[in-house]
């Protein structure tokens, strides 16, 4: 990539520096700045073929297109290509396969092993606690109802050492196992476990350390849990990510879950381009009526500039107990802000006909979360909590020591939008399975 503030002559010799450092040059695109170029008729001293697209991101195309590179090297620097046209490019130039290099820095694409034997979604998400784990529970159940037979290949920073399936069609996920699971050492809110007690169907969990910019965990043990997941009795995997980490596995199709309580900038801006440039569907999360709808509209307008047509449906995440909770007392713990408390609280009582007394955001902060219910003022029969975080090592031990009745609850992402998200999900899976049918691997 070249641009038109740098002297004709002195990017001339950097090819020919390139070409003695033993790189095989293709081609060139024009970025743009015409500081030091007036015309295209001064591009005939580059001696290579040149294209000039509408807009810089239609010549990257074009030239990935045409040439089909390894690498896409960038001669040109601000103010052509500033911090943000950088990363657009390279969300652009990764999400097609390239590598992107620079004069001090180098982006590798993610690696997408072609392991599934089967049918297969990824669930990718923009960050931590956009909620992921529960759009992806959602999607089982809404799939198995539509007919289709699925399975989860969950990875988490705090899953087990080697791929672990967990039938959570067949077994009773209650929390005395749990806690249990606990006391052995073991992280008993990990995802694969919030898989298999919310979705109740085959879960395999991974666990990974590290992710980079564009999405690739350092260490996993996801390709070594596709293989057990081909294995298991059912007709379609979910692969799902963890924070904005992505399974390394090629799926046949894309989702990515982002939220509203980000800020606009991690999902339309830096390398949150890249998710939705490899995804289909975009789930917008967390779009209560405290966003704003100036916010709103900009991440809608930038998720369709980036990926124009996508599908976009906006969510809002509602809580629904595992068990009857009626006419009984209770405290609830999560890990949603605080200006969802009152929402929260108001959708329990009148859908579950509970009696909230006590609540806790902190779900996700140990201590935060235990002063929290030593501060309850009022005494409660349920302890509610959804399973992530600390749910299981204090919320449910505490509640099980005072000899609470415990419950799970799950997180459900009602669409905003009219349409119901489950119709969206249906649709995509079914993409999933054409893709698969027809080596078309999306």
């Amino acid at each position: 990539m070249i641009d038109g503030e740098h002297y004709p002559p002195v990017v001339v010799d950097a090819l020919t520096e390139l070409k003695r450092r033993g790189r095989e040059i293709m081609g060139l695109v024009f970025l743009g700045g015409t500081e030091k170029i007036l015309d295209a008729k001064q591009m005939s001293v580059y001696e290579y073929p040149v294209i000039t697209g509408e807009s810089m991101m239609d010549g990257v195309s074009e030239a990935i297109d045409k040439w089909g590179p390894q690498t896409v090297l960038d001669l040109s620097d601000e103010p052509v290509v500033g911090y943000r046209e950088r990363l657009r490019l390279a969300s652009l130039i990764l999400s097609r396969g390239v590598a992107y290099e620079g004069a001090d820095f180098e982006f590798r694409p993610p690696t997408f092993n072609d392991l599934a034997a089967k049918p297969s979604l990824g669930i990718i998400g923009t960050g931590k606690r956009v909620g992921k784990t529960a759009v992806s529970a959602y999607a089982c159940r809404e799939l198995k109802d539509a007919g289709f037979d699925p399975g989860v290949v969950a990875m988490g920073r705090g899953g087990p050492a080697e791929p672990e399936v967990i039938l959570g069609d067949e077994i009773s996920l209650d929390a005395e196992y749990l806690y249990e699971q606990t006391k052995q050492g073991r992280h008993a809110a990990s995802d694969h476990f919030e898989d298999a007690l919310m979705s109740r169907v085959p879960t395999v969990g991974c666990r990974r350390c590290g992710g980079g910019m564009a999405g690739e965990p350092f260490i996993s043990t996801v390709p070594e849990g596709a293989r057990v997941a081909n294995g298991l009795d059912v007709d379609f995997l979910v692969f799902e990510g963890s924070g904005a980490a992505m399974p390394p596995i090629h799926t046949d199709a894309r989702l990515t879950v982002a939220g509203m309580n980000q800020p606009a900038d991690y999902i339309i801006g830096y390398l949150g381009p890249l998710r939705i440039l490899l995804s289909d569907l975009v789930v917008l999360t967390n779009c209560e009526e405290n966003v704003g709808k100036e916010k709103t509209t900009r991440v809608i307008e930038g998720i369709q500039e980036i990926k124009p047509g996508i599908e976009v449906v906006r969510t809002v995440f509602r809580p629904h107990p595992l068990q009857d909770i009626s006419g009984k007392r209770v405290f609830f713990a999560t890990t949603a802000p605080p200006s969802a408390g009152p929402v929260l609280k108001e959708f329990l009582e009148a859908e579950a006909g509970a009696r909230v007394v006590g609540l806790s955001h902190h779900l996700s902060n140990r201590p935060l979360l235990r002063a929290d219910l030593d501060g309850c003022s009022q005494e409660f029969d349920v302890m509610l909590t959804e399973l992530k975080a600390a749910a299981v090592d204090v919320a449910t031990a505490i509640g099980l020591d005072l000899g609470k009745e415990v419950v799970y609850c799950d997180n459900v992402p009602l669409s905003v939008d009219g349409r119901p998200l489950s119709e969206s999900l249906v649709a995509l899976a079914r993409r999933a399975v054409d893709r698969f049918a027809g080596g078309d691997r999306g």
